[in-house]
């Protein structure tokens, strides 16, 4: 806590109490049997975490991207899958109330702040992920109605959400001819694959979601025809802050628990704490832990004012601490030897759900482009 002022501080400790009691003596479970536990998050969304940075006059909470950040680490000390579907989520009401006009602001988000009703993003395809600009789901407007053709890969509570931010090609080829349609769930011609079983991320569904001729209301549209990419990459400035902050969590807590092993755990004759190879091991953890802590509410703070260097800022903070939180939480599993391996051990969990951070909201390899491309265009 370091650093926040007394108000982060209070944020911080309900989600932190609230990861403690509501979602972490239930993680194994919800991993095991994969349920997405709908009603936990509603729970969550009466402390206000169902629109975190999203406008007060619809519900939402009115807090800071670096308040955001504090609470979707926190939260993912209990459980990464579940944080991390509610950051995708609470990034899929921001659009809406940013983007979206007055009606369509008051017709969406009070339900989805509440988590009386769910959201998915909608961007990646079977045949375009890091070259989103790609994408194929066609939208072919007739009159006052889109009639919607294509299909979504890997998306996050896909058929079990209600709400779909869907992006889909208006006009021409390139990222111009990208614009954004909202969908609900149940729209004619609106259908699910089956659903994907994963390594992590067990507590949340991800199907395909499929659109043979849904038509969709004009009045769906969020902004204008052709500003769909520009709403989906400043959707992902703060997506890749939310994960990198669930990620956070995950090694905040696997760093606990290797502390807590380390400590119990004897051979030779004496604790493992006394090793001090592996004290040294704990400090570096300990150490690449705060490091990446730093980068992400930096990149927060930077993306709150709007600074020129936020998405940058944001694309390393991804890239850094996504990496070193997975080799945190790696570290961890190697410390409790073969217990680590086993299931009823939380640490191999955190291992499992982090480790895709590092392939979605921009795969890694993308967020190097990125700074690189702004290192070298000067």
């Amino acid at each position: 806590s370091a650093g926040l002022t007394e108000e982060q501080k209070e944020f911080q400790k309900v989600a932190l109490d609230f990861a403690a009691k509501e979602m972490a003596p239930h993680m194994a479970e919800w991993d095991e049997k994969e349920i997405f536990p709908v009603e936990t998050m509603r729970k969550a969304a009466q402390l206000g975490f169902g629109g975190i940075y999203v406008k007060p006059d619809v519900g939402g909470s009115g807090l800071s991207r670096l308040d955001t950040s504090v609470i979707f680490e926190a939260l993912s000390t209990g459980c990464t899958s579940t944080t991390a579907y509610m950051s995708i989520h609470n990034m899929c009401v921001w659009m809406i109330d940013t983007f979206g006009n007055e009606e369509q602001r008051r017709r969406f988000c009070p339900s989805l702040c509440s988590m009386e009703k769910f959201a998915s993003y909608c961007l990646t395809e079977p045949g375009s992920g890091s070259d989103a600009a790609s994408l194929l789901t066609s939208a072919q407007r007739k009159g006052d109605t889109y009639v919607l053709n294509g299909s979504k890969a890997f998306i996050s509570g896909g058929g079990d959400t209600d709400v779909y931010v869907v992006m889909c090609r208006t006009g021409g080829p390139g990222p111009k001819g990208i614009s954004c349609l909202v969908l609900e769930k149940g729209t004619p011609g609106l259908s699910f694959g089956k659903k994907e079983r994963k390594v992590g991320w067990n507590s949340q569904p991800t199907r395909a979601v499929i659109f043979e001729d849904c038509v969709v209301p004009v009045g769906n549209r969020l902004g204008a025809e052709g500003q769909g990419f520009n709403i989906a990459m400043k959707g992902l400035n703060g997506g890749r802050i939310n994960i990198a902050s669930c990620s956070l969590g995950a090694a905040h807590a696997s760093v606990l628990l290797a502390q807590e092993h380390l400590t119990v755990r004897k051979q030779f004759g004496e604790p493992l704490a006394n090793n001090q190879y592996l004290q040294f091991r704990l400090a570096e953890m300990a150490t690449r832990l705060v490091a990446a802590r730093l980068m992400v509410r930096n990149a927060a703070r930077a993306l709150q004012e709007g600074r020129e260097d936020a998405a940058v800022l944001c694309s390393m903070a991804k890239l850094f601490a996504t990496d070193e939180c997975f080799a945190i939480c790696n570290q961890a599993l190697q410390m409790h030897g073969g217990y680590g391996y086993l299931k009823d051990y939380a640490v191999q969990q955190f291992v499992r759900d982090i480790r895709v951070h590092q392939i979605l909201e921009g795969t890694n390899e993308v967020m190097r482009m990125i700074v690189a491309r702004n290192l070298l265009q000067g």
